[in-house]
């Protein structure tokens, strides 16, 4: 295998060439720095404030270097049944390119990678840490033992916003967790979406997922999620915006959210494999959405409170 060959199965192993997951994880943290910033500034008695840009850049970064490192063990983890799955089937340890012990090794030094960013941050940060890195490791495999790997998915995703408090604030406060349990009410539903796709091979080989839970009432379940995602971000942008200038306005952006949940809850009423994953892949657009509506959002009461 030529250098060039070995890089491309790095690049797919760690999926930065598929960057949608990326995103995923992005949008949501750069939430939680947002808000914190807020919060540290509201405690000062301003009504509105924006992160450093030291603080923004390292956990951008952060999320970036965790999700390659979370998609390296994960396929480390279904190395012996991605081949068994047709969307999964050409993956570099599915078909041989890459070893088991090149995926871990990819998975040591991107972590280490990212570890090397605490050094600009907090020492609380770094405790804080630790559990993503356990959370990371851990839920590639949970689909063997539990129906909800989902669950320990949107965790591992999601622990970036409280590492954002302590960041920022010096420790994570009840409008965190209140973020933190939104973030993984819409991370479980998009991943079941993602789930839906690929039911059928999951039943034929072993995997657990909440798609397969959920059963015939994956599509409700899923819109539940999605509503009380959008209740708890209205309840938080209401707490941090209310003070400021805007007042309520912001919550009435995520509207738009609803509609895009609506749209793909219509797809996945079908049922079938690529209307599931387009409705997956559709969620980007709401990470991108809602950042624009915070940092708008942000920008305004800062310059303008």
């Amino acid at each position: 295998m030529t250098f060039q060959d070995k890089l491309h199965a790095y690049l797919q192993l760690t999926r930065f060439d598929k960057p949608v997951g990326i995103e995923l994880l992005l949008w949501p943290t750069l939430w939680g720095v947002m808000f914190a910033a807020m919060g540290q500034a509201q405690q000062q008695g301003a009504t509105a404030g924006l992160p450093s840009l030291k603080i923004f850049v390292l956990f951008a970064l952060g999320a970036i270097l965790m999700r390659a490192a979370g998609c390296a063990i994960n396929d480390f983890a279904d190395r012996k049944v991605d081949g068994h799955v047709s969307r999964t089937k050409g993956r570099p340890l599915a078909d041989g390119r890459l070893s088991a012990k090149e995926a871990v090794a990819a998975f040591l030094v991107l972590v280490l990678l990212s570890a090397s960013l605490l050094l600009f941050l907090p020492i609380a940060v770094f405790y804080w840490s630790l559990g993503a890195v356990v959370l990371a490791f851990i839920y590639p495999f949970m689909k063997r033992f539990t129906h909800l790997p989902q669950v320990f998915l949107a965790a591992a995703f999601g622990w970036a916003i409280p590492m954002a408090y302590v960041a920022i604030q010096g420790a994570p406060d009840i409008w965190c967790w209140l973020l933190f349990i939104a973030y993984m009410c819409w991370t479980v539903a998009y991943d079941t979406q993602y789930a839906m796709a690929d039911r059928e091979d999951d039943l034929k080989i072993g995997v657990k997922s909440t798609a397969i839970l959920f059963g015939r009432y994956d599509v409700i379940i899923i819109s539940l999620l999605q509503m009380l995602f959008l209740l708890i971000m209205g309840v938080v942008m209401w707490h941090y915006f209310a003070p400021t200038v805007l007042g309520i306005i912001p919550v009435f952006g995520l509207a738009l959210v609803a509609m895009m949940f609506a749209k793909q809850n219509s797809a996945c009423a079908s049922r079938q494999a690529l209307a599931c994953f387009q409705a997956f892949l559709a969620n980007i657009w709401v990470g991108r959405y809602v950042f624009a509506l915070i940092a708008i959002a942000c920008l305004w009461t800062t310059f303008n409170g």
